[in-house]
């Protein structure tokens, strides 16, 4: 064999193509996986410098300026990191990552990419087509990658598991992120400020809060985001559509996060602990805001104010004062607010859904919050206690408001006149003065108020439920007021 020849047999992707990036990208990532465990020997025979070659056709003067060393093996190295590929067309793809340089670009939008494959994915964004078809149901994808993860819905495989907790899942890249919860690692870096992230969707999220764009919009109701879950949840209240089902009782949702902390209702399984001081949940992100109070961090931070807080959904809350937006709208009444899950606590005043049922007796509340209270009732327990005159009680916003009596403190604000007061609720029956709003109707006969509690006294005159009960003799009644003044017979 002639020494040309023997030169191609070395490596045969000498000559650079466009239409070779697609194929030949496939295998940058097992190149990087066998040098980073070792699979491949690598050894640079000494003396042996970079080959000379002539530029491809369609390389930038940034990547050129990377030096490109050639091995006995038929290795590209990277001199920006240890990366190692078999040939020069997966070497330039992955320079991209670090002189940011994304030839192609999108013809109907902004979007730019540093592989044609990824260009390909996002153009059936435009063109609608989704040829990956399931052959069990009427599921279709745009993306190969996406119905395999579907595929497993119905196999109910998990062949992927980590070595650390036993966890399992379907997808490869779903185990790849559950690891960085073991090691920490954190790749995805702002580079305008020192946020870091395991997953590039939270990265994405996060840059929009630097740019403050907002290119994603429901067509309905003209509501805005910078991330597409979070549009695709938003419009799933529009068509009421509610995909994920329990398969053991009739509890159905938009949110698979919600169907996943609805499940571990019935296993009773709470996986996640913290460290210092045993608390357990079913669910991560109610871990992390729980350590919050015992690191006392507050990440997010209102850039109009000085508020901060350890959970996300509270400075968003916190955002819509500033903005005034109430993206969330009932189509019973028109009553409109910020926040989806108020939305979705309001919806319960129109259907009447009480979900949280007590197991001792036959109360049941259509917030959480309201049976934890009842049920410390059963229980006596009253955990939070004042320091200035031991008041006590099971209800630490109770506590808190009690708090302001000694503090004078009057926290919320009327933002039309001087008005302020030490509760919200308070706050919110005074707005109603200026605004008019009576949002809680009642749909037995129109009866309209600006109080929640006065619909739930009203609605008790149609179903005839007297909830407060004298625990002295048979009396029982609707209004807890009229209970305590009827207590007073019976005190001595």
């Amino acid at each position: 064999m002639d020494e040309r020849n023997s030169e191609v047999g070395m490596d045969d992707h000498q000559a650079y193509h466009t239409s070779d990036e697609t194929s030949s990208s496939k295998k940058l990532d097992t190149g990087r996986e066998q040098n980073k465990e070792g699979d491949t020997p690598y050894k640079e025979t000494s003396g042996v410098e970079s080959v000379d070659h002539p530029h491809p056709k369609g390389r930038t003067g940034q990547t050129d300026r990377l030096a490109v060393k050639r091995t006995v093996d038929s290795r590209f190295v990277c001199t920006e990191c240890d990366y190692r590929a078999a040939t020069r067309t997966n070497l330039i793809i992955h320079i991209r990552k670090h002189t940011g340089e994304k030839p192609y670009k999108c013809d109907q939008c902004d979007y730019s990419a540093a592989q044609k494959g990824n260009l390909d994915q996002h153009m059936t964004k435009h063109t609608g087509e989704k040829k990956y078809k399931c052959d069990e149901c009427d599921y279709s994808a745009a993306q190969k990658g996406h119905l395999d993860r579907h595929m497993a819905k119905h196999t109910g495989e998990k062949p992927f598991m980590c070595g650390e907790c036993g966890y399992r899942t379907a997808n490869m890249s779903s185990l790849t992120r559950h690891m960085r919860t073991h090691t920490g690692v954190k790749p995805y870096k702002c580079d305008q400020c020192d946020y870091s992230t395991a997953r590039k969707s939270h990265l994405n999220r996060h840059i929009a809060k630097h740019t403050g764009e907002k290119p994603l919009m429901c067509g309905e109701c003209g509501y805005r985001t910078a991330d597409r879950s979070v549009l695709t949840v938003h419009m799933k209240t529009h068509i009421c559509e509610k995909p994920y089902k329990c398969d053991q009782c009739n509890y159905s949702t938009a949110q698979k996060g919600n169907l996943d902390r609805h499940i571990a209702k019935h296993t009773g399984e709470k996986p996640f602990m913290c460290g210092e001081c045993g608390y357990r949940t079913a669910d991560r992100s109610a871990l992390k805001s729980h350590m919050g109070k015992h690191t006392g961090v507050k990440p997010y931070k209102c850039d109009h104010c000085d508020y901060s807080t350890a959970q996300k959904s509270h400075l968003d809350r916190h955002l819509a004062k500033h903005t005034g937006e109430k993206p969330f709208m009932c189509g019973e009444c028109g009553y409109r607010t910020a926040d989806r899950s108020y939305l979705t606590v309001h919806m319960r005043t129109h259907t009447g859904v009480k979900p949280y049922k007590c197991d001792q007796c036959e109360y049941s509340a259509e917030r959480k919050i309201y049976l934890d209270r009842h049920m410390a009732k059963h229980t006596g327990e009253k955990p939070f206690m004042c320091g200035e005159c031991g008041y006590r009680t099971a209800d630490k916003r109770a506590l808190t408001v009690h708090m302001r009596k000694h503090t004078g403190a009057k926290t919320c604000k009327c933002d039309r006149c001087d008005y302020s007061a030490a509760r919200k609720n308070d706050l919110d029956l005074h707005m109603a003065k200026h605004t008019g709003e009576k949002p809680f109707m009642c749909g037995e006969c129109g009866y309209r108020t600006a109080r929640k509690s006065d619909l739930s006294r009203h609605t008790r005159t149609h179903t005839g439920e007297k909830p407060y009960k004298c625990d002295q003799c048979d009396y029982s009644v609707t209004d807890k007021r009229c209970l305590k003044k009827h207590m007073v017979t019976h005190a001595p």
